[in-house]
């Protein structure tokens, strides 16, 4: 039977946490430095397998994926400049400076893609990882981690997708009339693949806060006495995880953010009556 994770350090429990019992407990025995690194490795190889895989898919669907990622550049110019034909071609297209760019972009396409499609399987990994170190009635939250992960990760670059047209326009508007948009393909994807996996990873936050919660590490309490500071680090986070830094993005980011801030302390105060009650029932 392999070894499972124990808390070196574990968290004294709160008043309002009920007592566990000697059946909720993790087991007694431990793993050594070099058994926990080599859990970190099969699960970071299996992770890796599984975004290797998603990459195949991508590079195989990159024409697809290229017209799904340059429809929000399209959509940010003017309507006659969409259709203009010039001595670059048509206004939507991207210009290669660089013979290796072509060949460089879709291995960014299929690498960021595959992480995309991994998405869940890298979820359920670090739930793997992590759980041997949790006690029994915290390891019910496996599926709710891993899916909840996924979808909101999704939504992230959902809502990703239909801000960069307007963040587009927005920049564009500010440099005035006189610029005209001449766009690389690195450049340009590049900037739409890091907003994607910015707002997606943002979107994953009030899974951290209401796992932090779970574990004890975290408690509402803490989460309502700083709700100021809360508001200011969210912004200085959303300027530095996103590449552009433009006040349109900002808002958009940080508003659903600060959201899931207040969703998870509610989290908490829900679940901390039910455990009380629970409590009071119990002989």
């Amino acid at each position: 039977m392999a070894r499972r994770h124990s808390r070196t350090n574990p968290i004294p429990p709160k008043p309002d946490q009920v007592p566990l019992t000697d059946e909720e407990s993790t087991d007694e025995g431990r793993m050594t430095v070099v058994e926990h690194l080599t859990e970190l490795r099969t699960r970071l190889i299996r992770s890796f397998i599984a975004i290797a895989l998603g990459a195949v898919i991508c590079w195989f669907a990159y024409d697809w994926i290229l017209d799904f990622l340059l429809e929000p550049y399209c959509q940010s110019l003017p309507v006659d400049q969409r259709a203009q034909t010039d001595v670059f071609g048509a206004g939507c297209k991207l210009y290669v400076r660089d013979p290796l760019e072509p060949f460089s972009v879709r291995l960014t396409v299929a690498g960021y893609g595959g992480l995309a499609l991994a998405m869940p399987v890298v979820l359920w990994q670090m739930w793997r990882f992590i759980a041997p170190g949790l006690y029994v009635h915290e390891k019910k939250y496996a599926v709710p981690f891993v899916v909840g992960g996924a979808m909101l990760f999704g939504l992230g670059g959902g809502l990703a997708y239909w801000s960069i047209p307007r963040a587009l326009q927005f920049l564009a508007d500010i440099g005035g009339e006189e610029l005209i948009a001449l766009f690389s393909p690195q450049e340009y994807l590049g900037f739409v693949i890091k907003m994607i996996i910015a707002f997606g990873i943002g979107f994953e936050f009030p899974i951290v806060l209401i796992f932090l919660q779970i574990v004890g590490i975290l408690d509402n309490r803490t989460l309502r006495k700083y709700r100021t500071y809360a508001i200011v680090g969210i912004v200085v986070l959303v300027a530095l995880i996103t590449p552009s830094g433009d006040p349109f993005t900002l808002m958009v980011l940080s508003v659903p953010m600060y959201l899931f801030y207040e969703l998870s302390i509610l989290f908490g105060i829900v679940r901390n009556r039910r455990l009380r009650k629970r409590e009071a029932a119990s002989p």
